[in-house]
């Protein structure tokens, strides 16, 4: 037995490090941590774990060792606090709840900003309430990759954007259109752009159309606009044909309302100012299911004065 197990030890430490790394990223964090008893070698190799993912999984785990729901949260934050201490920095970081901890995350993201070694964030805050952003998040100046769900975007007035975002996703977040105009013009090296669902707290009842958005993000090759997004979007209206310059869009997704001439027009506005189009994808949509009535614009006329060809998948 005491061969077998000294075999075993040999063959767990002897992992190359590419393959421990991929066995930490595949596993629970929890039981990442629990790795560091196997042996010498894997003493500290959770330290240098380039993702992390605090999720409901780590919740679940520590509401099995206590019932208040107090003592959770605070439990729970001291966990990620003491993960977050003890690791060299990683390069993605992932929340995910469905647990109502506003009070215990505005704790965590001043760590992290003080720390600025993350590029990669995401914040999925699963629950009812929206997450508002405290100052110190917009603080972390080394993002190059962020996706916020369900959170309250508001910036200081001396935000000036981060500097090395390139991929930006939004689903269900309250922000007007006059900070996201500032966010974008803010970040120069951006290249895809994901607007799902935002919320659109328009307090100053100013319209950001697609012109001024392509204005702001010069590098973007990707975008994808849901269909409540591609509303306001238009609400400043769009050049009948093209835009004033050609896009440099590669990879487009657009939902469309059958029932909004603005919109339609606007997604074929795009498509004619993106010559180098790769892949494009629609979603159309039908409000409540009626019969569309007949308009100015033509599916069937999709191919007129386009550069490529659309073939039905």
């Amino acid at each position: 037995m005491m061969k077998t197990q000294c075999i075993t030890s040999y063959r767990i430490g002897s992992l190359p490090e590419n393959i421990i790394e991929t066995i930490l990223s595949l596993i629970p964090i929890r039981d990442a941590l629990r790795t560091s008893v196997l042996s010498k070698r894997w003493r500290h190799c959770w330290m240098t774990m380039p993702k992390l993912v605090f999720d409901d999984n780590l919740v679940q785990a520590i509401k099995r060792l206590v019932i208040s729901k107090r003592l959770v949260k605070s439990k729970l934050l001291n966990a990620i606090l003491h993960v977050l201490l003890m690791h060299s920095g990683p390069t993605i970081l992932k929340f995910k709840f469905d647990l109502d901890i506003d009070t215990e995350f505005d704790q965590i993201v001043p760590y992290l900003s003080r720390r600025n070694n993350v590029k990669d964030l995401i914040i999925d805050y699963d629950t009812s309430y929206t997450y508002k952003l405290p100052t110190s998040f917009f603080s972390l100046q080394g993002l190059e990759s962020l996706v916020l769900i369900n959170c309250y975007f508001k910036s200081p007035v001396t935000f000036s954007g981060f500097t090395k975002l390139k991929n930006l996703v939004f689903e269900d977040v309250r922000i007007s259109n006059k900070v996201l105009q500032h966010l974008l013009s803010n970040c120069p090296l951006l290249e895809t752009i994901s607007l799902i669902e935002y919320d659109d707290i328009n307090e100053e009842h100013l319209s950001f159309d697609f012109v001024k958005l392509f204005q702001c993000v010069p590098l973007i090759y990707a975008l994808d606009i849901s269909m409540y997004c591609m509303k306001y979007e238009v609400s400043g209206g769009m050049p009948p044909h093209k835009l004033p310059t050609s896009l440099n869009l590669k990879y487009v997704r657009l939902d469309v309302c059958l029932r909004e001439e603005d919109a339609v027009s606007s997604a074929l506005c795009i498509i004619r100012s993106s010559p180098n189009l790769e892949q494009l994808s629609f979603a159309m949509y039908d409000y409540e299911g009626l019969a569309i009535q007949e308009s100015s614009i033509n599916f069937e006329d999709l191919h007129d004065g386009l550069e490529f060809d659309l073939r039905s998948s």
